[in-house]
């Protein structure tokens, strides 16, 4: 194949064209970060990828995208200030201008003793198989009629689904690499492809459509589970049928592992370094300290193969590492990349994360996830004899302030009697503080599932919650 590259090799050195396209990478990475001054620090993250998604309605394609992007971002610290420069671009006559650019920024970067570069620590990489050649030679065509396959399987899965909102399908490739002046050299690449598929149910007795969503997410398209998206969409909108404004009271809630794993994705963000440098995490200063029920501990690892955010390296080139955040209900740490370590007066937990070359990096986690339990959702239901089995949340993002720990979300789901599933519900609100419900946790499912995005979900039963209804 061609060299992506362009005139790259010939200006900053031969790259054979046989080795990896993440060795290109790196190698062009390397001698940007080569390119450095004495009394200066750079960073240089490379990076390519494609991207594909298919939408098809009523038996057509509504839309239909495929893109490339390749580019460059540059860091460069000097006198305590920064610069960052990008371009969408590997030309090398455009790399220099970035470079430039760079470093005139950091002329004008505020001081901040606390700036500097991720330093090598010596945590060796995990080796983690996450990239699927097959993917990038995956016909287009055949992508579509996947899903128009999970459209039609959507529809035929139960004589009560009326239509499907949309059925989408979605993939992307990506490569990156990361070189720095004081000795970061890191490669990194991965793929991962889902279906999704969204069902509207109307059983005819004029109680109203209900909708349900389903998934399957893997690394190569072969891997897909098509009839169970189809099927858990169907079966998730039928279940709802009939649901009614239930009447307000407390009680417990079980949280379904698609909703947990959402919510998980908030924790991490509260956990976040810079959120409690900012104040804006109810949990800053609390290290050391009790803040969930015994049976909680929260971990970040991205080198769990399983997870979707899973990577050998972090965004400023350290090697991932398993963090336990969260042990038996004590706060153990928080999230960091090297900034915020440093100005903590502690290291990077390798937890640097960025938008793509076109953003410096920041913090945030991969993979997090509880660690389960021993029994499964049915189990924990029966034990719970009453209360809410949430299937679906909205406004979760509006309806959790992490500076004070407020939770308010509108749900939809099934009441639990007698440790069964009963009447469907919506048009109700499920409140609390996240501070309470860390310790009004009664059981952690044995459910655990790795979901699109970066957290795991798994069934969680939380007491005395405020349900407002009628």
């Amino acid at each position: 194949m061609p060299n992506p590259l362009g005139d790259v090799s010939a200006q900053l050195g031969v790259i054979d064209p046989e080795r990896a396209e993440s060795s290109e990478l790196g190698e062009l990475a390397d001698r940007i970060a080569g390119w450095a001054r004495e009394g200066e620090e750079l960073e240089a993250y490379v990076s390519r990828g494609s991207h594909t998604a298919v939408k098809v309605f009523g038996g057509d394609v509504e839309s239909f995208s495929s893109a490339q992007s390749e580019g460059v971002g540059i860091r460069v610290i000097a006198g305590h200030r920064q610069g960052f420069a990008y371009a969408a671009s590997l030309d090398p006559a455009i790399i220099e201008e970035t470079l430039a650019e760079a470093r005139d920024n950091a002329q004008f970067g505020e001081v901040d003793e606390f700036l500097g570069l991720a330093e090598p620590d010596g945590v060796e990489a995990v080796d983690l198989d996450l990239y699927r050649p097959e993917l990038a030679d995956f016909p287009a065509a055949r992508k579509i009629e996947m899903t128009l396959e999970l459209e039609r399987a959507t529809k035929a899965a139960d004589p009560r689904i009326k239509g499907v909102e949309s059925a989408d399908y979605g993939d992307s490739i990506s490569e990156s690499a990361v070189a720095t002046s004081n000795g970061i050299r890191t490669t990194a690449r991965r793929t991962v492809c889902s279906v999704w598929a969204g069902a509207m149910a109307d059983d005819g007795s004029g109680a109203g459509v209900q909708t349900g969503g389903g998934y399957s997410v893997a690394r190569t398209p072969e891997d897909l589970d098509v009839e169970r998206a189809a099927n858990d969409a169907a079966w998730r909108a039928t279940r709802l049928l009939g649901a009614t404004k239930p009447q307000s009271q407390r009680l417990t809630v079980l949280l379904e592992p698609k909703v947990t794993a959402t919510l998980l994705g908030i924790v991490s963000g509260i956990l976040s370094g810079m959120a409690a440098i900012k104040g804006r995490s109810f949990l800053a200063g609390r290290l050391g300290e009790t803040v969930a029920v015994p049976f909680f501990t929260l971990i970040d690892d991205p080198t769990e193969p399983l997870a979707y955010g899973a990577t050998r390296f972090d965004s400023e080139g350290l090697a991932s590492r398993r963090n336990v955040l969260i042990e038996g209900g004590v706060l153990k740490q928080f999230l960091h990349n090297a900034y915020t370590g440093r100005r903590s007066g502690l290291r990077s937990t390798a937890n640097a994360v960025r938008g793509g070359f076109k953003s410096g990096p920041g913090v945030g986690s991969r993979a997090v996830s509880l660690v389960p339990g021993d029994r499964d959702q049915e189990q924990v239901m029966a034990d719970i004899g009453a209360g809410l089995l949430v299937q679906s949340v909205t406004g979760l993002h509006s309806g959790v302030n992490s500076t004070t720990g407020d939770f308010s979300v509108g749900i939809q789901g099934l009441m639990v009697r007698d440790g069964a599933l009963a009447e469907p519900v919506r048009e109700a609100t499920i409140a609390s503080t996240l501070q309470r419900m860390l310790c009004d946790i009664v059981a952690i499912g044995s459910d655990r599932e790795w979901l699109p995005g970066g957290a795991a979900g798994v069934t969680v039963a939380i007491g005395d919650i405020t349900l407002s209804g009628s």
